[in-house]
């Protein structure tokens, strides 16, 4: 776990002097920022306006350096002002004076501007947010609402236009250069999703993965270098947010497939983390969703699998011998799509957890939409499998077809029989059957009808392929002992 400490490390790398900001995204809801101040300095204190930062910024996760390292900057003291001049901030500010108000009205079908004069007793401004209602007094009595337009004689000395840092920097000597600065700020989210397209017939698929980015933070960034940091990285939420309590979430991974040399994402690793670039600088709006592909894989082995989970939630938790216990009704087929994370495979990058959409082409090449999940984070040769939803035309049925215990000579058997129809027209599927051994921790398949695959202490799994309009039944008997 990092605190927010190694986090604005990314702002002391080495970098060129540029005038591209620079952006380096979490997904839990802030970002590094990097930008760069021009400054014109004086040996001693000076003092400077930085009004370039977002709205969302923690103010004390300034950082600010000369990249060239020829002066040496020292912030003695820094003030930053988020209240940005408003009607309501202005008003305020004339609290106890008399302004003018403009107001419009109609007369025998012609405008009439008019300006009243009225003295601002309260200005309904609360700072922080909220509204009271503002009091005016016109010819010595007062209403409860704005009689026009308020007109200012001036913005008034204690407004700002856009929120804004005041420095008194101490600078060892005179230059113009320009600054890195470099803070935390809240208002910037990311993450990955995928689309998954088949072929009317075949296992064949094509893979396409985005990342998406939002910028809520109050400020654009032009052109701006972006990166994405994958991780678990430790962040104190502000009071209100979380209770002020320390909390570690998941940076969620991101990778991509290296298509040419002009890979539009690249990875490196960073202290404990990772970093993915986007190669091209970019511009980020205020409240914008950016999108950018970074997972391209043409036909990715990715076989469809149906599995029949007869007695699905029945779990091991202790001697169980209710003749009862486990019996369901329950006649659902699973869909699922399974591919390997590999370079065999057309991949072998590092999937972040999302959103997978699944599209199949009909018959005449029209994408349909056939369901969507999530994934978790996946490295590189493992398996994602996922369920897409329930088959239409496979039916199971499981039903309890014998059982004995004998409680003094500590033993029980259990027998099973499971049909499986396939009511498809022309495919043939393979359906896999998952058997929960719930009753104890001790028993043995004394009695089968097919083979099968134990796949951990308490399942076993059946592979049974079923023709066209066929039916088929699977039979074992299990015996426990303690």
């Amino acid at each position: 776990m990092k605190t927010i400490t190694a986090l604005l490390a990314l702002c002391t790398l080495t970098f060129a002097a540029i005038a591209e900001p620079a952006l380096t995204i979490y997904n839990q809801n802030f970002a590094v920022v990097r930008d760069t101040v021009p400054l014109d300095l004086k040996a001693g204190a000076n003092p400077v306006v930085y009004s370039g930062a977002t709205a969302q910024v923690e103010p004390d996760s300034v950082i600010l350096r000369d990249p060239a390292g020829k002066h040496s900057l020292q912030i003695l003291e820094q003030n930053y002002r988020n209240d940005p001049v408003s009607q309501e901030l202005l008003l305020s500010l004339f609290e106890g004076k008399t302004i003018d108000f403009q107001n419009i009205r109609t007369k025998d079908s012609t405008q009439i501007t008019e300006l009243i004069p009225g003295k601002v007793v309260r200005s309904g401004f609360v700072p922080g947010g909220g509204n009271e209602q503002p009091i005016i007094e016109i010819n010595g009595k007062l209403q409860f609402f704005l009689p026009g337009q308020p007109l200012f004689p001036d913005l008034g000395s204690d407004t700002i236009l856009k929120p804004a840092f005041n420095w008194l920097l101490q600078s060892d000597k005179a230059g113009s250069f320009d600054a890195e600065v470099g803070y935390v700020t809240e208002g910037f989210d990311w993450s990955a999703s995928y689309n998954l397209v088949s072929p009317e017939k075949g296992d064949l698929c094509d893979l396409v993965g985005w990342i998406t980015m939002n910028n809520n933070s109050g400020k654009a960034f032009e052109n701006a270098k972006i990166k994405l940091m994958a991780g678990d990285v430790n962040k104190i939420q502000p009071p209100g947010g979380m209770g002020g309590a320390m909390f570690s979430r998941r940076a969620m991974p991101m990778a991509m497939l290296a298509m040419d040399s002009a890979a539009p994402v690249s990875e490196k690793a960073f202290d404990e983390f990772h970093l993915y670039s986007i190669a091209r600088p970019t511009t980020l709006h205020d409240h914008e969703t950016k999108q950018v592909e970074f997972v391209h894989a043409e036909k990715m082995f990715a076989p469809t699998i149906y599995v029949y989970d007869g007695a699905q939630g029945y779990q091991f938790y202790g001697l169980n011998y209710d003749r009862g216990y486990g019996q369901s009704d329950n006649k659902k087929i699973i869909v699922q799509r399974e591919f390997k994370n590999a370079e065999t495979n057309q991949l072998g990058i590092a999937l972040p957890a999302g959103k997978l959409r699944f599209y199949r082409r009909d018959d005449d090449g029209q994408l349909q939409f056939v369901g969507e999940n999530t994934i978790d984070h996946t490295p590189r040769n493992e398996t994602v499998r996922i369920t897409t939803g329930n088959s239409f035309d496979l039916v199971g049925e499981r039903k309890q077809t014998d059982f004995h215990v004998d409680t003094a000579e500590k033993w029980m058997d259990e027998t099973f029989e499971i049909k499986l129809r396939n009511r498809k027209k022309t495919d043939a599927v393979e359906i896999r059957v998952v058997e929960h051994l719930y009753r104890w921790s001790n028993w043995s398949i004394t009695a089968k009808s097919d083979e099968f695959t134990k796949k951990d202490s308490q399942t076993i799994e059946f592979r049974i392929p079923v023709k066209p309009d066929e039916e088929k039944t699977v039979t074992y008997t299990v015996h426990y002992s303690w």
